[in-house]
């Protein structure tokens, strides 16, 4: 069972003292940093989530999400931000996050969108067959982990599971549609453009081997096995 533990980052006082009412009225054990910085130095692995505001004194929050994912930590992060135009949710997703919620909000949404996260966590299970190998491509569904011609890729966790949902699943068509429906489960407001952000990151990613998901326009993705 994943842990029920929220890390509020913002730099609004008000903000976070309603966050953290609301959410341990909800059963969630909660901390609070008031800056990016001071949320490095509370991070831990006991967090599920963290519900982070993008513009901060000091550190912004996406540049937080940077520094995260480039130490290989896939803590799922929700931004919360008054910046909430399409590209600036794609510049929130292209930085690692996992979801995006515009203030003003509402408490009732935050709270959905926290739960939705962690019900994805908790529903994915390991399959029979714990890796998927593709030459010297090889997806472990146990630990979670791409290696590529023997070195490990850090993934976010919805680049691994739009992976893993594509080879699972050869040479079949997934529309951008189906994607958000099966990826994101009932998370709200994810854009189909959303979609080839993460795709086009997880191709950077895998290397060579990026080439063997491919779009067709109008259609969606598919994970390419043939030459």
């Amino acid at each position: 069972m994943t842990s029920k533990k929220i890390l509020i980052v913002d730099d609004d006082r008000n903000i976070c003292e309603i966050l953290e009412f609301n959410l341990k009225n909800e059963g969630f054990e909660v901390e609070v940093a008031y800056s990016a910085e001071e949320a490095l130095k509370k991070l831990s692995a006991e967090f599920a989530v963290i519900l982070l505001d993008v513009m901060m004194g000091g550190m912004s929050g996406y540049k937080m999400v940077e520094r995260l994912r480039a130490d290989g930590n896939q803590i799922p992060v929700i931004f919360l931000t008054a910046k909430d135009t399409e590209n600036d949710m794609l510049t929130g997703f292209s930085a690692g996050g996992d979801d995006y919620i515009s203030k003003p909000f509402s408490i009732k949404e935050v709270i959905a969108r926290v739960k939705a996260i962690i019900k994805r966590i908790n529903n994915s299970q390991p399959p029979k067959n714990n890796k998927l190998v593709y030459d010297y491509l090889s997806i472990d569904l146990e630990v979670k982990e791409l290696t590529v011609n023997g070195e490990k890729i850090s993934l976010t966790k919805t680049e691994f599971q739009i992976l893993v949902l594509l080879a699972e699943n050869p040479e079949r068509m997934f529309p951008r549609e189906k994607i958000i429906d099966l990826v994101w489960d009932d998370t709200a407001c994810v854009l189909e453009r959303t979609v080839d952000v993460h795709i086009a990151r997880l191709r950077k990613k895998m290397g060579e081997y990026g080439s063997m998901i491919v779009n067709r326009p109008g259609y969606g993705y598919r994970f390419s096995i043939k030459n």
